[in-house]
């Protein structure tokens, strides 16, 4: 019997099976299609990025493997004289943190990757800090209560002026006085203790005569005792002070404008430490005068520190008082005249003592008054508003840098966006020259997009890296931009290089490490998806960028050297290079939060050429070169740097 039919059956069978099984494979490849392509693509992208070439062009990214029991929230960044990175916390924008008070700050050694938890005193989230002359950070202002929105306030409160007039002496009320208003019989309590002023008596200066005396006056945060709308207050009460008895019962009283359940800001703190790199360890020192959240610490050219604006301690834009710390005797004294600024806003010591306020800030304040560009001479409080910012409506959450050299004199801003919760945001570069008669900002190269809060950091190269931000309020509609590029102040161009792998945006920041490296933490996204329908969370990993030039062939090396140069001074140090040497600097550690660093500058040294190495010069102008401590880079013809060696100027 003939098995021919049974054969052709099963090839058709067999075909029919096979042209089935086909379709199948072509249907599933059609609806996985996008996800094979993009498997691929980044596949083939992963590769191409981990080539020499590559990265000799473009750098590399890499993450920091921070152990899980060190990742923290980091706000705040700081390079200390050590080496070492100060990352700090505080609460770190989280409520549950400081209802539970949990202050955190995390100490890192790039040298070793070793991680060490520093105990925090107080909630140093929004603090202002800078480097002071000795190598201690000063840390001061930081957080004293979360914000609540309208609708989340259950307990009517607000601002409390307690009288005193009595002008014999100065009364102190503790925290959790009462107070229960004369007109409504409701009952407040105090936050805190407030020092109310004794009275002051006005004299008729031909009489001699007393005219009149003025009642001493002290600021409050109160609240209801209890909860619920009814007990909000009329729009001006006057209030009996529980616990007093005698005169002082008839002298003390307090008045305040409705207190209601409005949303209620955050609240600043007086408490200033200094951080000591080799103890490692916060050492508390005399508080500020005003309590502060958001403030800035600017060095003047005696080494003392000026501290501006904030939220106080009722949550609202401190009106213009500033105030200096004195590192020699650990104390606080405010200036002569009151000068307003919005929040963090970016001060630079020029090289005649005075401040350059490139109108960079971070917002929560005054929506018109003190935004203005200019510079600011404290000593005589005279204010030169600098012309030709082309969009001065966009410079919150800008980022400012003192480009290299310091002694050109030459600054830009970068980005930015609306005031508050603004969509729109700026591709501009605006730069200016403060040696020119008569300085005006221009516009420079844009970036690609619109960009909110941008990181910059000075490179040894004497270039700028620009990484990070998002196109819309705290990366909204997941706008984060996942691009980085190096900008050159020698042709004013922008150069793309390898793109991070993480979005930053708000409560992100970039520090230029003693190898050469760039540390790169943060972002507080509002939302976690483009739809804006879950909630951010933090980002805790830390990625580093290996600029191009760290893949050089050949680096210097630096060694030996005075630990120590006084202006006009100089040393000599060992120098060993394949290429010739050809310039040198000094480059101020970094002190970053909010886009914001104002200790940011990179000093052209004077150089002689010696048998082992380079002789350095250091500039006898105090205010371009402040007391303190610097890496020293050398480069070599192709701009390739050391890795940087300490240095301090006393």
């Amino acid at each position: 019997m003939s098995r021919q039919p049974a054969l052709t059956n099963y090839r058709k069978r067999r075909a029919r099976r096979m042209a089935i099984g086909a379709a199948v494979v072509v249907a599933v490849a059609g609806m996985n299609g996008p996800a094979l392509w993009r498997f691929g693509t980044e596949q083939y992208h992963t590769y191409e990025i981990n080539q020499p070439e590559y990265k000799a062009d473009n750098g590399h990214w890499s993450f920091l493997d921070v152990p899980s029991r060190y990742r923290v929230n980091g706000i705040h960044a700081a390079v200390l004289h050590t080496g070492k990175v100060l990352l700090i916390a505080g609460s770190g924008n989280n409520l549950r943190n400081f209802d539970a008070k949990k202050f955190e700050t995390v100490l890192w050694d790039p040298k070793t990757n070793a991680f060490k938890h520093i105990p925090t005193p107080n909630d140093l989230f929004c603090s202002g800090h800078t480097q002071l002359p000795d190598g201690k950070l000063l840390v001061a202002g930081g957080t004293k209560r979360y914000e609540k929105l309208q609708g989340d306030v259950t307990k009517a409160g607000g601002l409390l002026i307690v009288h005193n007039e009595d002008p014999d002496e100065p009364k102190t009320l503790p925290a959790g006085t009462k107070f229960t208003s004369k007109k409504s019989g409701k009952t407040f309590v105090s936050m805190d203790s407030v020092l109310v002023e004794k009275a002051k008596k006005i004299f008729d200066t031909k009489t001699g005569k007393i005219l009149r005396t003025e009642s001493g006056k002290g600021r409050v945060y109160v609240e209801a005792e209890k909860s619920g709308k009814k007990f909000e207050t009329g729009a001006q009460e006057n209030f009996r002070v529980h616990g007093l008895t005698g005169s002082d019962a008839r002298n003390v009283y307090g008045m305040a404008q409705k207190l209601a359940l409005d949303k209620k800001d955050f609240q600043g703190i007086k408490d200033t430490y200094e951080f000591d790199p080799v103890a490692e360890k916060y050492i508390p020192v005399d508080p500020m005068n005003e309590a502060r959240w958001y403030p800035t610490l600017a060095t003047l050219e005696d080494g003392k520190v000026l501290a501006v604006s904030g939220l106080n301690d009722i949550g609202e834009l401190v009106p213009g008082k500033n105030e200096v710390y004195d590192p020699a005797t650990k104390k606080w004294k405010y200036t002569e005249k009151l000068r307003k600024f919005p929040t963090y806003p970016a001060l630079f010591l020029m090289d005649n003592g005075k401040l350059f306020f490139t109108g960079s800030n971070a917002g929560y304040g005054l929506a018109e008054e003190g935004r203005d560009p200019g510079i600011w001479d404290v000593a005589t409080d005279t204010f030169q508003k600098v012309p030709g910012m082309s969009d001065p409506d966009q410079l919150e959450t800008s980022a400012s840098v003192m480009l290299p050299p310091a002694q050109d004199q030459r600054f830009m801003v970068i980005g930015g966006g609306g005031i508050g919760e603004a969509e729109e945001s700026s591709e501009k570069s605006r730069l200016i020259d403060l040696k020119q008669a008569k300085p005006r900002f221009k516009d420079g190269a844009k970036l690609e997009k619109g960009t909110r809060y941008p990181s910059a950091s000075l490179l040894p190269d004497d270039t700028v890296l620009i990484t990070g931000g998002s196109q819309d309020y705290r990366g909204r509609g997941g706008s984060n931009i996942l691009q980085a590029r190096t900008y050159d102040p020698r042709s004013d161009t922008y150069q793309r290089v390898a793109d991070p792998r993480v979005g930053r945006n708000y409560h992100s920041g970039s520090v230029l490490l003693p190898d050469g490296r760039v540390l790169i933490f943060g972002s507080d996204s509002l939302f976690a998806d483009k739809a804006n329908t879950r909630s951010g969370v933090f980002e805790q990993r830390i990625e580093i960028y290996k600029p191009p030039y760290l893949f050089a062939d050949s680096r210097p090396e630096v060694s030996g050297g005075p630990k120590k140069i006084a202006r006009g001074g100089s040393g000599t140090f060992e120098v060993r290079s394949e290429k010739p040497i050809k310039t040198a600097k000094l480059m101020r550690p970094t002190s970053v939060t909010h886009a914001t660093d104002v200790d940011q500058r990179t000093i052209a040294l004077e150089t002689t050429r010696t048998a082992n190495g380079i002789g350095v010069t250091v500039p006898k102008n105090q205010a371009l070169v402040p007391s303190g401590w610097y890496m020293l880079f050398v480069t070599d013809e192709a701009g390739t740097p050391s890795e940087a060696v300490w240095v301090e100027v006393p």
